[in-house]
């Protein structure tokens, strides 16, 4: 237990993975809740009169060890986790629900906080320690600790079963993930897939000790089929099988945790005095309110609608002539949406993988951020591991200055949830004159090397990878005093805006040419194909918007407002749909019970920040083509007023710094080919 409490002895402070096995989490975890209980009892019970210094910065720096914890538990139980692993997550997470009101609902704490608060206009701030009080009391003030103290029990009692429920819905998906398997034996259903899609299937039906294929819910295994398979029932069937996670009739049924999680964040939010839960999260946004969301998306929706619905014609009359079929199922998007784009542009995934090996990618994106910001990147063996597929890096600065450790971890495996996501192990800030620098981890699932090729990615692969190399950005090079002002900890719409922008260099010339060559011969990737990818870029544009805004609808929905009269998950997830629906309803499928975004991860009346944070990665990025998409002026503003800035400064100001004006929508709409 004391591998995680004390402190470590490693290159760098890193995590010593190779140390830690499950026995030690709920020890460690007990003694650094223990701990931090005593960090808040001496601010609180201080005999000094508060002052900033003894109250709000001791606040800021105080429960490290616990955080340190767990987010070395925490990434493990997303990342690599296991049954034993599961079982500590639903042992803890009260317990660390339970701390968090302890400290938000300490009276004598927030006494001292309210004392400093009222005394700031004399107290000679500077910005970062006005945002760090005007945070730390609303903090207190927006988490109940102005309740009375029925109130305040009540609160616990539903935080606590928050964040079990959360939890449980999560483990709920990935249970289903994994349970499901397409087998194949004839070669003749594999028709239309790519070869080394086929290699990856056959690969994994012999590591299980079978004969033939097997097609699983991961994503480099299920977006290949559904795009490339010619058998129309298979696709279907996998399709469905997706569909079904978390709502199905079995054990991991997601459909009651859904009803009570909305519940109970409505009741949460009312407790505390707001409206709904959207209400609640949304005064700490750009955003600001529900009304400001949901006039964002239906503009967008009002804009988009028409080309999305001109589009599904274009498909649908495609699919008819190619193959006869009248009516478009969601199984038929993509294989007919990738056949039109290869018959359109004379492109397809597979003509491009080649050029897109991982290897190649990953030092792509490095080279960028070398051109932009001056880092460099080395790979290191002296750093441990928590798996051995995971890289680790050195990042340095012009100077040869440490600015961060990065973890790249690219796979899919059993223990490891869906999608994509970037994390840190431990945060950037500043103590006793010690700047301490970030460990910082992005995490993805895709397609592996086979027996005869390495691991060449799909344009989708690449601007993922792209995307969340902007999030590990945000987070290696921030520069503030403290933790939990550093980094990502942004308002949640406004921290897509530097992974969505970095998505930008994948389809320009100049960066194409640091990375993209044929992994056999070395060949740059040809000119012609890179006009292809930036003229495909609008392809179907108005469908995907449609796509993303049903989700931000579906999340609004939700949480927007009183959900209690709500009586079936799939009845009201088809009204909240109703706009923007463009095919046919499958019955058996529903989307909620696997939407992890909102009710497992941090996105709960967010989900919209995607297009919102659009608006600002267009806008940006038009700002770095009128000057050279490497102009270092630029990036320069771009580092110093919005990476490294994190949450310190109000993000309309920091974007106003960088930009010189507020963001303009019509960047967007010219870029996704919407403009009238």
């Amino acid at each position: 237990m004391a591998i995680l409490t004390e402190k470590f002895n490693t290159p760098h402070d890193t995590a010593p993975f190779s140390q830690i096995s499950e026995k030690h989490y709920l020890p460690a975890f007990e003694e650094a809740i223990a701990l931090t209980k005593k960090e808040i009892e001496d601010i609180a019970n201080n005999p000094e009169p508060p002052t900033f210094q003894n109250t709000i910065e001791a606040l800021a720096y105080s429960g490290q060890t616990l955080d340190r914890i767990s987010n070395i538990f925490f990434n493990l139980h997303s990342a690599n986790t296991n049954d034993e692993m599961e079982k500590i997550a639903q042992e803890v997470a009260p317990k660390l629900s339970a701390l968090g009101n302890d400290i938000t609902l300490n009276l004598d704490l927030f006494v001292r906080v309210k004392t400093v608060y009222e005394q700031k206009e004399s107290l000679n701030l500077t910005p970062e320690q006005e945002t760090l009080l005007n945070k730390s009391f609303k903090d207190f003030a927006r988490n109940g600790a102005l309740l009375d103290d029925d109130k305040k029990s009540k609160l616990r009692d539903i935080d606590a079963k928050l964040s079990v429920l959360k939890l449980k819905f999560g483990e709920n998906v990935l249970a289903d993930s994994n349970a499901y398997q397409l087998h194949l034996t004839n070669a003749d259903d594999l028709k239309g897939l790519p070869e080394g899609v086929i290699e990856a299937a056959a690969a994994l039906a012999k590591s299980v000790g079978k004969d033939g294929w097997i097609f699983t819910l991961d994503y480099p295994s299920y977006i290949p089929f559904v795009t490339y398979a010619d058998n129309r029932s298979l696709r279907k069937e996998i399709a469905l099988a997706a569909g079904r996670k978390g709502f199905q009739q079995n054990d991991n049924n997601n459909e009651a945790n859904v009803m009570e999680i909305a519940q109970l964040r409505f009741e949460r939010a009312q407790l505390l005095g707001y409206a709904t839960h959207a209400d609640f999260v949304l005064a700490e946004r750009m955003a600001e309110s529900p009304t400001n969301v949901n006039a964002f998306l239906n503009d967008l929706l009002a804009k988009a609608k028409p080309a999305a619905e001109r589009e599904f014609e274009d498909l649908t009359e495609f699919a008819k002539q190619k193959d006869g079929i009248t009516q478009l199922e969601k199984w038929d998007g993509a294989y007919y949406a990738e056949k039109l784009k290869q018959e359109r542009f004379q492109l397809d995934d597979e003509l491009l993988k080649p050029y897109f090996k991982l290897e190649n990618v990953l030092n792509g994106a490095f080279a960028v951020a070398n051109k932009l910001f001056g880092l460099t990147f080395t790979e290191v063996q002296n750093i441990d591991k928590y798996h051995p597929e995971v890289q680790t890096f050195e990042v340095k600065d012009e100077k040869e200055n440490l600015i961060a450790i990065f973890y790249a971890d690219f796979f899919p495996r059993k223990g490891k949830r869906q999608g994509a996501w970037m994390t840190s192990f431990k945060p950037q800030y500043i103590k006793d004159n010690v700047n301490e620098r970030p460990h910082v981890s992005i995490v993805c699932n895709f397609t592996p090397a086979t027996e005869t090729k390495p691991a060449l990615l799909t344009f989708n692969e690449v601007t993922t990878l792209f995307h969340e190399f902007g999030h590990a950005l945000h987070g290696m090079l921030a520069n503030t005093t403290y933790p939990n002002l550093s980094g990502t900890s942004v308002f949640w719409d406004f921290v897509e805006l530097p992974s969505q922008i970095m998505e930008n260099w994948c389809y320009e010339k100049e960066a194409l040419a640091l990375f993209a060559m044929h992994y056999q011969t070395g060949e740059l990737i040809p000119m012609e194909l890179v006009e292809k990818i930036k003229e495909s870029a609008t392809f179907l544009e108005g469908m995907a918007t449609l796509r993303q805004l049903s989700f931000g609808l579906l999340d609004m929905g939700w949480h927007g407002q009183d959900p209690s009269s709500i009586a079936s998950v799939k009845t009201f997830e088809k009204a909240q749909f109703e706009a923007t629906q463009l095919y046919p309803d499958v019955e058996d499928n529903a989307m909620s019970p696997s939407f992890s975004h909102i009710f497992n991860g941090g996105y709960s009346s967010g989900y919209y920040s995607y297009k919102w944070a659009e608006v600002l990665d267009a806008d940006a990025f038009e700002y770095f083509k009128e000057n050279g998409i490497f102009n270092k002026e630029i990036a320069t503003k771009f580092r110093d007023n919005i990476l490294s800035k994190g949450g310190t400064i109000h993000p309309m100001q920091l974007y106003k710094q960088f930009r010189g004006q507020e963001p303009q929508v019509d960047a967007l709409l010219k870029r996704a080919g919407l403009s009238a």
